[in-house]
């Protein structure tokens, strides 16, 4: 039970390090596929 406390720890630690890059790289996956729905709305009508 400890192990997997500490394990739970370091996942957390490295969540919060790493929470920039996390969101940057939603934040773009999300553009580009607003964007892809944008496109193939304006070409589709």
């Amino acid at each position: 039970m400890h192990y997997i406390a500490n394990g739970t720890k370091g996942l957390s630690v490295i969540m919060v390090v790493n929470s920039d890059r996390i969101f940057t790289v939603g934040t773009m996956i999300a553009g580009l596929l607003a964007g892809a729905f944008i496109g193939t709305s304006l070409l589709g009508h």
